[in-house]
């Protein structure tokens, strides 16, 4: 049998991260991911779907050297980030947050983002496995920690510590922590993806000269229904943007006023697939002057996981502690740490996995649930808190926000946007203003803890 100090499942930027800090620590670490096959990367690698991109303040959550990135990684420099209501749009080109890098942020390819993380793990001295995927981990508590993972080929491994990094999917994260729980308590059930994600699906489209704004991201609010259902256009390179959406798993039309809604239609009887909301949403932007289906044809070469498209899910928003009394700790998208309201997660990820390789390799594990706190507590509040104030948004609250936000914006001196003396533009901003404070107030101290360390049994 194989023995390791940290294991770790799932080989994206949390799980890499996790092992390359327990390997610079001495540790002996190994990563078990079990591969999916991308259009963009030659072999096996981990699910690497593309995300939003990296704000300016995100490099430093996430400890990311940027001038150390390969080429190809960044795949073009932002100015700003526009959002856009059904009348009203705002253009944000600053986060009003102290940080290192000097940009509004990027967007980046992700697959060969996390190939390089896996370079600097295995660089570090941790083994990287691919195509062997974790089945199942069982526990003996009887004499400190000591977990037996098996593998889909029938191999075992034992190790000290256990890092649980398999995404929003949480396959093998679930079970595991079922074994902590009372069984009124699930997580199987109270985490399964059904409930607890969003649904994203995008398309890699080539834009006609000219037309793309390559150094802007885009959001569309208030134009399909659904809490933090929005659709986006992330420019990549080459003319080549990634036009995708997010919307709450299984929802329907019922209590929806279809009129309301720039991209439903009368006759539609149930919500329309990801595809139908894109060519609906490039039909709205450009139907006027180009032919869209020819004109912003999808890329099937070279991106994307099948075809030039990848469908994924986006964990909620609201993140787990661990059972870290038991040598396991949850990092990045597996704890909840992705936010369906921005679409970001990569940063979070790559501090959470660098807390707990880091803690597990110097046997300080039950330091990790207070650690990610303190990291990234004030990060996911804030998104917390603004997912709770917009979660019934209709439209044309849409279009209210993001008056607010313009005028708020054009008062910001200092920076900093939502603060009591820019919301006092007016009524409007006022309420927004105490509305953000009450939420961020009901959340204080941790309470964004969907599951709490005290859960636990041993």
């Amino acid at each position: 049998m194989n023995h390791v100090d940290v294991a770790v499942v799932g080989g994206g930027p949390a799980g890499t991260a996790a092992a390359e800090r327990a390997a610079a620590e001495g540790a002996s670490a190994v990563v078990f991911e079990k591969g999916v096959p991308r259009a963009d990367r030659e072999d096996l690698g981990p699910d690497s779907t593309d995300a939003a991109g990296f704000l300016d303040y995100w490099v430093d959550i996430a400890q990311l050297d940027v001038d150390a990135l390969p080429e190809g990684v960044i795949q073009q420099e932002l100015r700003d980030a526009e959002f856009v209501g059904p009348e009203e749009s705002v253009t944000v080109d600053r986060t009003g947050i102290e940080s290192s890098y000097d940009g509004f942020g990027f967007t980046f390819q992700r697959a060969k983002l996390d190939d390089w993380l896996r370079e600097q793990a295995e660089a570090a001295g941790a083994e990287y496995r691919v195509g062997d995927a974790v089945t199942d981990v069982e526990s003996d508590l009887s004499d400190g920690h000591e977990h037996t993972l098996t593998l889909s080929n029938g191999e075992e491994w034992t190790a000290e510590y256990v890092i649980l990094a398999d995404g929003p999917q949480r396959r093998v994260t679930m079970p595991v922590l079922d074994r902590f729980l009372p069984a009124d308590e699930s997580a199987s059930e109270r985490l399964s993806p059904p409930r607890a994600n969003h649904i994203a699906y995008q398309e890699y489209r080539k834009f006609p000269e000219g037309v793309l704004d390559e150094d802007s991201i885009t959001f569309w609010w208030g134009w399909m229904p659904g809490e933090t259902a929005y659709p986006w256009v992330f420019p990549n390179a080459d003319n080549v943007a990634r036009v995708g959406l997010t919307m709450p798993i299984g929802m329907d039309l019922e209590g929806v006023e279809t009129a309301d809604y720039r991209l439903l239609r009368e006759d539609d009887e149930s919500i329309p697939n990801g595809s139908e909301y894109i060519r609906r949403l490039l039909e709205e932007l450009y139907g006027d002057e180009y032919d869209v289906e020819s004109d912003f044809p999808v890329v099937e070469e070279g991106y994307g996981k099948s075809k030039g498209t990848e469908t994924y899910s986006i964990s909620s928003t609201r993140p787990i502690d661990s059972p870290t009394d038991a040598g396991i700790a949850v990092v990045g998208g597996a704890m909840g740490t992705t936010s369906a309201f921005h679409e970001g997660g990569d940063h979070v990820a790559l501090r959470t996995g660098k807390l707990a390789g880091e803690l597990a390799a110097l046997d300080s594990l039950d330091a990790y649930n207070d650690a990610w706190k303190d990291a990234i507590g004030d990060e996911i509040l804030r998104n917390v808190a603004m997912a709770d104030v917009v979660a019934d948004y209709e439209p044309d609250e849409w279009d209210t926000a993001f008056r607010v936000a313009r005028r708020m914006l054009d008062s910001a001196d200092s920076g900093k946007i939502l603060t009591r003396k820019n919301a006092s533009v007016g009524v409007d901003g006022l309420r927004l203003y105490k509305d953000y404070k009450k939420a961020k107030f009901r959340y204080r101290k941790g309470k964004y803890v969907q599951l709490r360390e005290a859960e636990y049994r041993y």
